[in-house]
């Protein structure tokens, strides 16, 4: 059985990943309007791929005999001040999604919820893996700074992002 407290942190988890998917819908329009198509498709899959994390752990709760409970999601920005800034804030964002989850498996932890634990073993490798995407890009937009083209071309580096990426 699952504590009504650790189903209440569920929620509010459930809730942190569907806004991590409309926070990355939201800047895949500001790329797109910007012509980045490659970036507007890198954001795009990445808000499916929160989505995705938004149900498992849904599923997990409901699995468990108890009924998940939809919080409000907080309208994201709109503008994001160009591409070093916005992709500075996917990373700060990755890295308060991680000390959530983190959290989240600490309570499980206190709560002896063996279950809630391996689940969310899953989801602190898959942050170690959403920080390091994102601190590599943050990096190579650096290193282009200002260089002709060079905002282009990695812009097209990005668009070959597979869904498996």
């Amino acid at each position: 059985m699952i504590s009504q407290t650790l189903v209440d942190a569920f929620n509010t988890q459930i809730m942190k990943e569907f806004y991590s998917a409309y926070l990355y819908l939201s800047m895949s329009t500001y790329a797109d309007a910007n012509t980045l198509p490659g970036t507007a498709k890198w954001l795009r899959a990445q808000a499916a791929e929160e989505q995705e994390h938004g149900m498992k752990l849904l599923d997990f709760v409901q699995d468990r005999g108890e009924r998940v409970i939809l919080y409000a999601i907080e309208q994201p920005p709109a503008d994001f001040k160009g591409l070093l800034p916005m992709f500075e804030q996917v990373l700060e964002h990755e890295q308060h999604v991680t000390a959530s989850i983190h959290a989240l498996y600490a309570l499980a932890l206190k709560e002896n919820d063996y279950a809630a634990q391996v689940l969310l073993q899953w989801f602190i490798s898959e942050q170690v893996e959403e920080e390091k995407n994102a601190s590599t890009i943050v990096d190579q937009i650096k290193q282009v700074g200002t260089q002709s083209g060079g905002l282009f071309l990695l812009d097209a580096h990005v668009l070959g992002r597979r869904k498996d990426d």
